[in-house]
């Protein structure tokens, strides 16, 4: 999964001043970008590709995703050069756009989106360590649970306690990301058959539109977790030297970001059949270099992800809790939210998250295929956020408001943003609607933090479109229930 967290809880927090010793270089703004994109995810591309598609439906989807994920870039880019007033998280911007419940539907998105983000690092150290020793299984066995529970509970005592990032353990975390990654390119070039990659390269089934469509849509929710951090340099944009160093750092990073995901997404079909590569356990990346060099392969791979997922997982636990923290500062949700411990660490937002994190690990023991069901509901949650701010960017090129001093930018910015806005809703709905539902089964009581907020604030609870939105909520997660019920929706 992408480690948003990895850099950006290494700066200076965004309410605090910046002086000039604190400007960030477009380098450091280019590595905050690449930091918050590269994760976990990277690792399991050769098997959730390969259960969807070949080479050329790869080749379609990273295209489309590519463009789109550029788009959106832009976007906050763009967001962070109109409106530097909206300091207060990504959901800032789909509040102030859209109104208060749909800047809360964007804070819980993203915050639980993080939770689950979570899950996912919990299932595939579970699932590494299966490899070595069987009873992990997959990741989500009841062993597998109580080890990943004592994990969760350790870092939380942890961080109340005031350890939270720190230089060193960045430095090792980024190393074992990049470095096995790497050596996996470098080895599969080596390895690598023109031969097996042509036998490989249609998928497997008939080529016609329709083939090739239904293998890309297999895709789409995995493309939107990889890149999830792609705003990284966006949100620190008043921290560069040069506002033009933003757009600078976050196509450069997204570039070579996306380079990297393409490579360990194409290699490993030169070198194994499209069905070995779908049945592989994941973290994947470590299966397939061990079938081409043997058994240290996988154990290489596998010791680099222990090392970045559990570095990933102190900075994501923070980030969880960080968002909350923000939006009950800012008044979405219940201001006892906002409470910090003597060490000023948000311990509210820290145990409610935990605790959600801890009751989603015990959910996971009933799911067939927990780590993929976690990354699409991460995707699906995430993706409300973009949409949301994707849509307050076009909203503001369409209106013109902010554009007063230089309306030549104005038609770009429409571009960029309605193509964004496009792509996002696109993949949200692409993905399947089946995830659509189950995210509403969780947005439906989460509903609760919001009207409780209102309450507290003696506002108005719902403008009537709020209304018409909260209700189409409730019927989506009552629908979802009664599908997981009745057996039509399965997890």
């Amino acid at each position: 999964m992408s480690s948003k967290a990895d850099e950006s809880l290494l700066v200076q927090p965004i309410d605090s001043p910046a002086s000039g010793e604190h400007k960030f270089s477009p380098l450091t703004l280019t590595a905050m970008v690449v930091g918050s994109m590269v994760g976990a995810g990277i690792f399991s591309l050769p098997a959730t590709f390969g259960r969807a598609t070949g080479p050329f439906g790869a080749l379609i989807a990273w295209v489309i995703a590519g463009g789109g994920m550029l788009m959106l870039a832009f976007v906050f880019q763009i967001l962070a050069q109109r409106r530097p007033d909206l300091d207060a998280g990504i959901f800032a911007y789909a509040k102030a756009g859209f109104g208060n419940y749909l800047g809360f539907a964007a804070a819980f998105g993203f915050w639980f989106g993080t939770c689950l983000g979570n899950i996912t690092y919990f299932i595939l150290i579970m699932s590494t360590l299966g490899r070595f020793f069987p009873v992990f299984g997959d990741g989500n066995t009841l062993l597998a649970t109580i080890l990943s529970s004592v994990i969760l509970w350790s870092v939380h005592s942890m961080i109340l306690r005031g350890v939270k990032e720190a230089a060193t353990v960045n430095t090792i975390v980024t190393i074992a990301k990049i470095v096995p990654i790497a050596i996996f390119i470098i080895l599969m070039i080596v390895f690598f058959d023109p031969g097996k990659f042509a036998a490989n390269f249609w998928g497997g089934g008939a080529y016609s539109f329709g083939d090739v469509f239904g293998q890309v849509r297999g895709t789409m929710l995995v493309t939107v977790f990889v890149f999830i951090g792609i705003e990284g340099a966006s949100v620190y944009s008043r921290y560069a030297r040069r506002r033009e160093d933003v757009g600078i750092a976050t196509v450069a990073g997204f570039l070579g970001v996306l380079c990297l995901l393409v490579m360990v997404t194409l290699l490993p079909y030169g070198m194994l059949d499209r069905e070995q590569l779908a049945a592989m356990r994941q973290p994947s990346m470590a299966g397939v270099l061990e079938a081409a060099v043997g058994t240290w392969g996988g154990i290489f791979i596998s010791l680099g992800l222990l090392v970045s997922v559990l570095g990933a997982y102190l900075a994501w636990s923070l980030l969880a809790a960080e968002v909350l923290f923000i939006a009950a500062k800012d008044g979405t949700v219940l201001k006892g939210l906002a409470k910090e411990n003597a060490n000023q660490v948000p311990s509210a937002c820290l145990w409610l998250t935990n605790i959600i994190v801890q009751l989603l690990l015990i959910l996971t023991m009933f799911a067939r295929e927990a780590f993929n069901l976690a990354l699409a509901l991460t995707s699906a949650k995430t993706l409300i956020p973009y949409v949301l701010a994707a849509g307050f960017a076009l909203k503001l090129a369409h209106s013109g408001q902010t554009y007063e001093t230089r309306p030549e930018d104005r038609r770009g910015d429409l571009i960029c943003a309605a193509l964004a806005t496009v792509y996002t809703v696109f993949m949200l709905f692409a993905g399947g609607l089946k995830y659509v539902l189950l995210s509403a089964i969780f947005f439906a009581p989460g509903s609760v933090l919001f009207i409780l907020a209102r309450r507290e604030q003696h506002a108005r609870l719902f403008t009537p479109v709020e209304w018409v939105l909260f209700l189409a909520v409730i019927a989506a997660a009552v629908y979802g229930v009664y599908g997981l019920a009745t057996g039509t929706i399965t997890i």
